[in-house]
């Protein structure tokens, strides 16, 4: 087909998705840039805080990656009462996901409690656990306000309201890249407290955050009839149901692939702490892309489950490919900054010339596992819209754990390619996981073929 008439036939799907993303996209780009500053700064202050920041980091990937996965089911609930006008519903349901919600992220927290007595047992390099373990408990309480934010931007986005988040994220992330320097660096009349400043300024900022996101739902007048049908109703076992069948295959999902990442993170360690550092620096340039890709995904959700809301799967259908073609235009735009520009960026973050070296030679690994990345999220997030969850887990298990971790570990230890060859796995497991999304994505068309 000719390049206009596929323009010509997707293009109210390219402006309403690029409409919902772009909000969402610059709220994710303000955490990527906070991430990069915070990199940047810690890496300058030394190598040792910037490895122990890699490691905390990477482990608590794992466990908010899962509890933010979970909040992502409400947006597909969400989206299709809202497409049908069920108000009083939305608030009841929107009532039990916030209290569903925060109980997981609370238990997922007590769990990293248990992970901290055993630190020292994850064969990570001697000198770094005194830095390591003020930094992770700071995280640990940071990440509490999170999960209330999490919970109600998907609300928010869920009845098309993408700008609010934006806006609450990026004013957080200028008050924690501010409060990073002062309390890194001791400025303005503050102790100077190094890696444990940085982890205090995202205390505060996330808690900001959260105070900011309650206090617009419940005072504007946008969100009046929402407010009042969540305050009437009551907490329902069948609505938590509702909720955690369709949250929770979503968290496991997302924890099966972050954890392919956080185990990665664990044999880097073993690799030493240039490597570590090394890849706390391209974590950055990583989900730079990711979170491109999953604002852009988090949209096609919306889309798609105001379409299947109404039962229109034709526009279902056609939806899914606009955005999956969105999202490949921008995995050329970050693959070509990732190529033209990589050496330079990195330098910003280290002047430690073997940090910059193994970094460096990460790169095209790196560019190579874009395009699976992008093709996972566009198929992933196309099932969620559609409410179709379960088998997500299946396909999270086989790619990312069956298929994924032992080709990271032969690749970087027994055929002896190191962080490279951990960084080439992510490519085996990540299009693996996009191809079986696509699949299932299109079985449901074949199923009903009058849809397609």
């Amino acid at each position: 087909m000719p390049t206009t008439s596929i323009f010509s036939r997707y293009r109210r799907y390219y402006s309403s998705i690029l409409r919902l993303g772009l909000p969402i996209m610059l709220g994710q780009l303000g955490v990527i840039i906070t991430g990069f500053a915070d990199t940047v700064m810690v890496g300058h202050y030394s190598t040792e805080a910037l490895a122990s920041a890699s490691f905390v980091n990477n482990v608590f990937a794992f466990v908010m990656v899962m509890c933010m996965g979970f909040s992502y089911g409400i947006t597909p609930i969400i989206g299709s009462l809202y497409a049908r006008g069920e108000t009083a519903e939305m608030g009841r349901t929107m009532r039990n996901a916030l209290l569903l919600n925060m109980l997981f992220g609370l238990t997922a927290l007590a769990a990293m409690m248990v992970l901290y007595v055993f630190l020292g047992d994850l064969g990570q390099p001697e000198e770094l656990l005194p830095l390591i373990r003020p930094y992770f408990i700071v995280m640990l309480l940071s990440n509490v306000p999170v999960l209330f934010l999490n919970a109600m931007k998907q609300f928010t986005d869920g009845v098309t309201h993408t700008s609010l988040g934006m806006w609450i994220l990026s004013l957080g992330n200028l008050l924690n890249i501010a409060l990073n320097y002062i309390l890194i660096y001791g400025k303005c009349g503050m102790p100077e407290m190094g890696l444990l400043g940085a982890g205090i300024s995202t205390l505060i900022a996330r808690v900001l955050m959260a105070l900011g996101m309650m206090a617009v739902v419940l005072c504007s007048r946008r969100y009046k009839p929402f407010v009042a049908a969540f305050r009437s109703s009551r907490v329902s076992i069948a609505a938590m149901r509702r909720v955690w069948n369709t949250s929770i295959p979503i968290a496991i999902q997302m924890a099966l692939e972050t954890g392919s990442f956080t185990a990665a993170s664990v044999m880097i360690g073993w690799l030493g702490k240039v490597p570590l550092a090394a890849y706390q620096i391209m974590v950055i340039f990583g989900m730079l892309g990711f979170m491109v890709y999953y604002s852009l995904g988090a949209s096609v959700t919306i889309k798609i489950s105001h379409y299947h809301g109404v039962g229109d799967m034709k526009r279902v259908r056609e939806c899914c490919a606009a955005g999956y073609h969105i999202i490949l235009l921008f995995v050329v735009i970050a693959c070509s900054i990732f190529y033209l520009f990589g050496e330079p960026i990195i330098r910003l973050f280290t002047s430690d010339r073997e940090v910059v070296a193994v970094a460096v030679s990460l790169i095209l690994p790196m560019i190579m596992y874009q395009f699976g990345d992008a093709t996972q999220v566009a198929y992933s997030n196309a099932l969620r819209g559609l409410a179709d969850v379960r088998p997500a887990m299946a396909i999270a298990l086989t790619a990312y754990v069956i298929i994924g971790l032992p080709v990271c570990y032969v690749l970087g230890f027994p055929c002896g390619l190191g962080i490279v060859g951990i960084y080439i796995s992510f490519s085996v497991s990540l299009l693996t996981a996009g191809l079986l999304f696509m699949h299932r994505f299109y079985s449901h068309f074949r199923r009903t073929p009058s849809a397609s």
